[in-house]
């Protein structure tokens, strides 16, 4: 009976380790693989349609100053005819000069037909105003502080024409090179290129993927597009959530039972992150913003027998149910020594794990070097930062924990685009802290002077 139960906490042991990664890292990195090599044997041809369709550009516009003219100007640099794009500039109540930088673009792209619409605050809002304006047959949403790949447009309608069972797909988003290596200090360069190599991994791996099983669990906000017939017969942008991207992906998907695709050629270069805090604040946001989503439209189908049918049901047990089992792993490995477990089984564990997690970082990132092979800049600085994907396990481990700090965030409160930052936490903790602190020295004085009081 020793030995069985032995064998048994044995079992139990490492399958709590490895089924979660190998299910949910291992098995797609594998399939991303698997889809490069099939896309080399059997590449994708989409034709030049006889005629270019005109497109409406969306770009919501918010104290965006520094980088809007660049967008416009990315736009205008690329190999889409500009006769047959118009431009809508929705401004949700900035405060900045964004309007001035509108203007001088329209002297500086006289080819560009762009117009400035003002909305009320809200990025859904924006959105939506655009849309009810738009006339052309494609409708590309796109944020302000990003700029287009020459060739991005043109791949993206290229696609949509070749595959009428397509309505709605998102682009890939990068972030800068240059801006990256403009940053002083290795910390700081190389959390962006972590970031960069998580950016790249994720698209143009991970969703490549995804799109192929049809499991897209949301199209990206900073670069997405539909058909204009089949997103006008959506419920539009949501305005009770901050995930209003995510939104809309579901009703696409559960509504009106469409596919959702990624063009992986059709690129969009952000900013690199702005700091730990922006990274804090963002990823909370997300975390928010998806079980906002989650329960608007899933809430029927939260079952665990549906984990394997249903790719946002799998999505969401992995990112909050399995979060805290996996926060409990992460944060009792000390506790396992007290249930006689050697610290060699406990190091051996998580070492396999780490190498699991890098092998799945390999692959994803072979596949990533396949999906560049258009762009050679990009390819190349990809290439070269081999030596990141090490380290992603390590950045994917602190993201996870700011994601669950958004879970707990979450509880209680309004949804809402301003976060605290890591900054305003750990003020409130060493405020409280210092408070409790002081609470036994009160008692302390209070005893001292009862005690000697004349």
């Amino acid at each position: 009976m020793t030995v069985i139960n032995s064998f048994l906490n044995s079992i139990l042991f490492w399958a709590a380790w490895i089924i979660i990664p190998f299910v949910m890292e291992i098995i797609p990195s594998i399939g991303s693989f698997l889809i490069l090599v099939k896309k080399k044997i059997f590449p994708a041809k989409y034709e030049d349609p006889v005629f270019w369709p005109e497109v409406t550009l969306i770009i919501p516009v918010y104290n965006s100053q520094d980088s809007l003219q660049e967008c416009i100007q990315s736009i205008n640099d690329s190999d889409y005819p500009n006769e047959k794009m118009r431009i809508f500039l929705v401004n949700n109540q900035g405060s900045d000069d964004s309007f001035r930088v509108y203007t001088d673009c329209q002297e500086l792209y006289p080819d560009l037909l762009m117009q400035w619409l003002n909305a009320k605050q809200g990025k859904s809002r924006a959105l939506n105003l655009a849309l009810f304006n738009a006339d052309g047959k494609y409708i590309i949403h796109v944020d302000s502080d990003g700029q287009f790949e020459p060739h991005a447009i043109t791949n993206m309608v290229r696609k949509f024409e070749s595959c009428p069972d397509v309505d709605c797909m998102t682009g890939a988003i990068l972030t800068m090179p240059q801006m990256i290596e403009e940053y002083k200090g290795i910390f700081a360069r190389i959390l962006r290129k972590m970031e960069f190599m998580e950016y790249a991994q994720a698209f143009l791996a991970g969703r490549n993927y995804a799109s192929e099983t049809n499991s897209i669990y949301t199209l990206s906000g900073a670069f997405s597009a539909f058909r204009k017939s089949a997103v006008l017969k959506s419920q539009l942008y949501n305005t009770d959530t901050i995930c209003e991207d995510t939104n809309i992906t579901f009703q696409m998907r559960y509504l009106q039972h469409t596919k959702v695709h990624i063009c992986e050629n059709a690129i969009f270069c952000v900013d690199p992150i702005e700091g730990v805090n922006k990274l804090y604040t963002q990823r909370q946001r997300w975390q928010r913003g998806s079980l906002e989503v989650s329960h608007q439209f899933l809430e029927k189908d939260l079952k665990v027998r549906k984990m394997f049918s249903n790719v946002m049901v799998r999505t969401l047990m992995y990112d909050h149910t399995f979060a805290f089992p996996r926060l409990i792993w992460y944060l009792a490995l000390i506790c396992l020594m007290c249930m006689n477990y050697s610290p060699e089984v406990i190091l051996v564990s998580t070492g396999i794990i780490f190498l699991m997690y890098i092998a799945s970082g390999f692959l994803y990132y072979f596949s990533t070097v396949g999906c560049l092979k258009e762009f050679d800049d990009l390819k190349r600085y990809y290439r070269k930062h081999w030596y990141i994907v090490p380290l992603l396990p390590l950045f994917n481990l602190l993201v996870f924990f700011i994601r669950f700090a958004g879970v707990i965030n979450s509880i209680n409160t309004d949804s809402a685009w301003k976060t605290r930052t890591l900054t305003d936490e750990r003020k409130d903790f060493e405020r409280e802290f210092m408070a409790e602190a002081k609470k036994p020295m009160n008692l302390l004085q209070k005893a001292r002077k009862a005690v000697n009081y004349e």
